[in-house]
């Protein structure tokens, strides 16, 4: 619906396009990122703003929603819980709610209705995984999106590790689909409670009614805490796994990881309801005709050289798990080997009404040690373990690299060269890092705001070199510089002042690059190219820009080619025809222009060509990807090459495969020569920032830290990890966090976050 009289233009920077509903708490809002990308803003209703019990539940939701972040979840891209007026927004996720979708077609029943009860199944093990207890899913906190169903509004979540905020004479849930603990004594609703309601949500989409329906919301409550479930008319092979789930006791029920574990074991189509059932898809209860976000969504000054140097003795290694650990897989909730407690208690109920034949696989696997991830073998790891060595007596480590402005923390990249990880980004130029710990050696720091994305330029043998910011008090000093710095010491070389515009030209932040010993920048006047020796700082030539251009360096393998822009295309924010110059390494020399034909950025090699893929305008400069170019520098010959469909998300490319991560955590790799889509593999890594290449793997991870490791010949998942951090996944384009030192894994993450493991023993999920 259209905004209304009253409503705000914009709301944090964001600019409202249009009003999505308005709940009890806060009205819901369509709004756009810079970028393009649509996000839902929740703006808190004013009346609430003065509420401090209201604050605190609101900054809950927002922490709890910035912890899930997972592929099943509204992802949180911005938020301000302290603002006059509190806001946070989320990805837009489309599609009906589950509500919606019973209320105008009916019942779900077949294959449709097992995989929303595995994609539910699969939300809520994502949410417990990171300790947080959802405690309000119902019809319509689930949305029906195109990647399957999403879990919304956390907004009276907790996490399991917390007090639970009580709101005297409330309460704080939806009876029909709360557990009876929750209606009793909800201080102390855990995990089990959100698998109760499960439970009678499954039902509700079976048969278009809830299991303890009853005439008013009083007679539910005392039907939930003592009268048993109603469910003649859920399908038999579902109503074994549904009864589990709707023990009273909390301890009775499966966790959200062994009830992933049954239902996969279900027949493929579930039939539809039973006798009685045929008209409860007439039930009006919890219909929300608003849009499913109506609701509560869940959620650089050259300075003196050694000033910024900080030497070894003040290295922190923080080896601090996360703040909640979940119970191993061999124990689930309750302590008992889940073999032992399957067989005792759930195998007689199962075989009562699925086949013989379709437990016994489920079965077999739970009692050889615990449940298991797809892909992983008995103890958790990926059944193919990427190659390569360990450094001598490494142990998984985790560290934080503290920078010139503790008040803006960032993210950092990192390259590695031997027994050193060398890392830079924000306020950080740059730091040494011990592979085997994660001791720091030294760190050079950044005084001034650093811009997001840019983080470190490369390494060689014997330099590193970073970006350093100008501190808002010197506006004397230049803007921003490359810092060439010694490997071994942490000593400043050098510095010159660069220019920052190679995002516009190219959507890539590489304002300057390594090839061999040689460190090739741009001027501080957006003119020239440099080129240097990237230790002694020696200039070995310069070369102006085509007239009226503005120019990017692009690695091609060890070659170098220039990308450049008019002016005017820059002036508008629109490159759609961009060129490219073959540049000589040793003189600097242009080669003959090649036009590229549409807004395209560089990926990365195959076959000596340079690959760029291609956009859709939709109006800016920055819609989905649809097509390949690939360019051949000696000849100036481009081939264009169609998508075999249009990708929108974060794309990177690595041996030769293009990779496109959406935000949903889709990761779709790509031929660069046809065009076609070689595999697709739904993740848990919503967000995820581009590929990063290990022996056997290709890894993608995002802020949070949260790492899926899958195979590139066929998108297997060989493993994933929780999220180590505290961080947003709505960023777009973002470098590839992961880099790879033999067979030890190193990811960066939000707030200066670093933290390493071994690739072929990865950190167990949940």
């Amino acid at each position: 619906m259209s905004l209304r009289g009253g409503d705000p233009a914009e709301i944090g920077g964001y600019p409202l396009e249009a009003r999505l509903g308005s709940g009890g708490m806060g009205t819901v809002f369509l709004a756009r990122t810079s970028s393009g990308r649509p996000v839902a803003i929740k703006l808190i209703h004013q009346q609430f703003a003065a509420d401090d019990e209201f604050r605190i539940r609101f900054r809950q939701e927002v922490a709890a929603a910035r912890r899930v972040s997972g592929a099943f979840t509204a992802a949180v891209v911005d938020a301000a819980p302290e603002a006059e007026q509190p806001w946070m927004a989320t990805t837009y996720i489309e599609g009906n709610t589950l509500a919606q979708h019973i209320a105008a077609e009916g019942p779900l029943s077949g294959a449709e209705l097992r995989r929303l009860a595995i994609g539910l199944a699969e939300a809520l093990r994502d949410i417990h995984r990171v300790g947080v207890v959802h405690r309000d899913l119902k019809p319509s906190n689930v949305v029906l999106s195109p990647e399957g169903p999403r879990v919304i509004d956390f907004g009276i979540s907790r996490a399991a590790d917390q007090q639970t905020l009580t709101m005297t004479g409330r309460v704080i849930g939806t009876p029909p689909f709360m557990s009876p603990e929750q209606l009793q004594a909800p201080r102390g609703v855990g995990p089990g409670s959100d698998v109760f309601s499960l439970g009678t949500l499954l039902v509700y989409s079976a048969t278009g009614r809830g299991p303890f329906d009853a005439d008013s919301p009083y007679m539910t409550a005392y039907q939930v805490v003592h009268e048993a479930p109603s469910l003649d008319a859920v399908p038999p092979a579902l109503r074994t796994v549904v009864e589990l789930c709707l023990d009273k006791e909390p301890d009775g029920r499966p966790s959200a990881h062994e009830l992933l574990v049954l239902l996969r074991d279900l027949p493929a189509d579930l039939g539809g309801a039973g006798e009685g059932g045929a008209d409860a898809g007439c039930s009006t209860r919890d219909v929300n005709t608003q849009h499913h976000l109506a609701t509560p969504v869940t959620p650089a000054a050259p300075a003196t050289p050694v000033t910024p140097v900080i030497p070894d003795t003040q290295a922190e290694t923080d080896s601090t798990s996360p703040a909640v650990t979940p119970p191993g897989p061999d124990t689930g909730r309750t302590g008992i080997p889940l073999g032992r407690r399957l067989r005792r208690r759930w195998r007689p109920v199962l075989a009562a009404g699925v086949a013989v034949a379709a437990i016994g696989g489920g079965v077999a696997v739970l009692t050889a040690g615990g449940p298991r991830e797809p892909g992983t073998d008995a103890k958790g790891n990926g059944v193919v373990v990427p190659g390569g060595v360990l450094p001598a007596g490494f142990a998984p480590w985790r560290t934080t690299v503290p920078g010139g402005r503790e008040d803006i923390p960032d993210e950092l990249r990192c390259v590695a060269h031997g027994d050193a990880v060398f890392c830079g980004g924000g306020g950080v130029v740059a730091a040494r890092i011990k592979a085997v710990d994660g001791s720091r050696v030294w760190t050079v720091t950044s005084p001034g705001v650093p811009v997001q994305g840019v983080h470190m330029v490369d390494a060689t043998d014997d330099t590193v070199l970073g970006y350093r910011f100008a501190a808002l008090d010197s506006p004397q000093d230049p803007q921003s510089e490359v810092v060439a710095v010694d490997a071994a010491s942490g000593r400043e070389l050098w510095s010159v002042p660069s220019g920052a515009q190679s995002m516009a030209v190219t959507g890539r932040s590489q304002d300057a690059l390594v090839l061999g010993s040689t460190v090739v920048t741009i001027d501080a006047a957006n003119s020239r190219f440099e080129a240097r020796d990237a230790h002694s700082g020696e200039v070995a030539w310069t070369r102006a820009f085509p007239a009226g251009r503005q120019c990017a360096p692009v690695p091609l393998d060890q070659r170098l080619l220039a990308m450049c822009a008019t002016h005017t295309e820059l002036s508008d924010s629109a490159v759609r025809n961009p060129t490219l110059y073959p540049l000589d390494r040793a003189t600097g020399k242009l080669g003959e222009p090649i036009a590229v034909d549409g807004p395209a950025e560089p990926m990365g090699v195959a076959d000596g060509r340079l690959v760029l893929l291609t956009r859709l305008e939709q109006g800016t400069p920055l819609g989905a990807y649809d097509g390949v170019a690939r360019v051949d520098p000696a000849s100036g010959k481009v081939v264009y090459t169609p998508l075999d469909a249009t990708y929108d998300g974060t794309p990177g490319m690595v041996d030769g495969t293009l990779y496109v991560s959406g935000q949903t955590g889709l990761v779709t790799a790509i031929d660069p020569a046809t065009g076609r889509k070689k595999w697709a593999r739904q993740t848990s890594v919503e967000g995820a920032s581009g590929p990063a290449a290990g022996e056997g793997a290709v890894f993608f991870s995002s802020a949070t830290g949260r790492v899926v490791a899958l195979s590139p010949r066929d998108g297997k998942a060989l493993w994933t990890t929780d999220p180590q951090a505290d961080g947003l996944t709505g960023e777009e384009g973002a470098s590839p966090r992961v880099t790879v030192a033999g067979r030890a894994v190193v990811v960066a993450a939000a707030k200066n976050t670093l933290f390493a493991f071994d690739a072929g023993n990865p950190p167990k999920s949940g």
